[in-house]
């Protein structure tokens, strides 16, 4: 590799800034590359976004495309546009994409059309469920991306099955874990814990934002119930997504959960915050995928509830079991009574998967 780089990073949504940041920091202490933060604005929020730039310790986007909410194909087909036109003007050696959102599939085929080398980052990721908008996007962006990072084994058997040559495979690890190491100082300071008059080991944290699970009156009101349920074991501390929000209004279910003793609902937190609740959690209850690997690093039970998982390493490996939300304060009380199995970090889950991209990505343009 001769001469500066210059390699955009794409951040789109909360998780992909815990997924940027460790990069963007490696890209910049190796001195090879000129880095640019591109925003899309996919989901923005001041307390979702903005805090976790400050935590992680990012600057201010280089390039914002002010995308916003709206359908799949607005906000895919806004991306593809703002993101060309910021490519052609400002034409980067090399694009990293992360995770499975919209933007993630839109910069991959403005990148693929225009000649970018473009980069996947927690590639091969698979749910086998194409009613799932994430499960479309991971094999899109897959199928045309020319070097694919993978965080475990189980990823590069999916891209292998799919035809993807093994020389545009491998394996770094995940790179999530590697965000919370580099706060893990910050993370063990913060007093959240405290604040939230909860006493460490002994509460549960609750996050949904999936539609299934939260744009329905029936699902959400079987949540509501289980989770007033699950409070009467644990106290649970559960940090409401706006999405999740807004529907608790409309179907008139939040007063419920605000009238339960139990249940401490707080607005989004910032990452470091986030953490700190976590780290100090007896059990989680999730829908999404980044606390499927988090709980599995700390050894923390999770209740995933979902029918399946894109990260089956979580179940195979680590603390992760899948549940239906009729089963949720069951599975709580399993984990009270100690029937959750313990599990163990998979390989390259280390805290150094930033490092392995910037080798893997030198030696790329170096044979490009």
């Amino acid at each position: 590799m001769t001469g500066t780089k210059t390699v955009h990073l794409i951040a789109a949504a909360r998780p992909n800034f815990m997924k940027v940041a460790p990069l963007y920091h490696a890209l910049v202490a190796d001195g090879g590359f000129d880095v640019k933060l591109v925003h899309t604005g996919q989901h923005y929020d001041e307390n979702m976004s903005q805090a976790f730039f400050d935590d992680l310790g990012l600057p201010k986007p280089h390039y914002y495309l002010e995308v916003g909410s709206g359908t799949h194909a607005q906000q895919t087909g806004k991306v593809m546009m703002r993101y060309e036109e910021t490519a052609m003007a400002q034409r980067p050696d090399i694009t990293v994409v992360v995770g499975d959102v919209n933007s993630t599939a839109a910069v991959a085929m403005v990148c693929a059309k225009l000649h970018i080398p473009v980069v996947h980052l927690e590639a091969g990721l698979r749910s086998g469920d194409r009613t799932m908008p994430e499960e479309i996007n991971r094999l899109v962006t897959d199928a045309i991306s020319d070097l694919l990072w993978t965080p475990s084994p189980d990823g590069d058997e999916n891209l292998l099955r799919e035809g993807v040559p093994a020389a545009r495979i491998v394996r770094v690890g995940n790179i999530m874990l590697d965000s919370f190491e580099m706060q893990r100082e910050r993370i063990s300071a913060d007093d959240s814990v405290t604040r939230l008059g909860l006493t460490r080991g002994e509460y549960g944290v609750v996050t949904l934002h999936r539609p299934a699970n939260v744009d329905g009156f029936a699902a959400l009101d079987l949540l509501t119930t289980q989770l007033i349920a699950a409070a009467e074991m644990v106290p649970l501390v559960f940090p409401v997504h706006p999405r999740t929000r807004g529907s608790l209004q409309q179907h008139k279910l939040l007063d419920r959960l605000e009238a339960c003793p139990g249940i401490a609902l707080t607005d989004p937190l910032g990452y470091i915050q986030f953490m700190g609740v976590v780290t100090g959690a007896m059990l989680v209850i999730t829908d999404s995928g980044g606390l499927q690997e988090e709980t599995t690093y700390l050894d923390i039970p999770c209740i995933t509830l979902r029918p399946n998982t894109e990260r089956p390493i979580t179940i195979s490996e680590g603390t992760n079991r899948l549940a239906q939300p009729a089963e949720l304060s069951a599975n709580v009380r399993k984990v009270i009574q100690g029937e959750w199995p313990s599990g163990r970090r998979p390989e390259y889950w280390d805290g150094n998967t930033a490092l392995r991209c910037v080798a893997s990505l030198k030696a790329y343009l170096a044979n490009a």
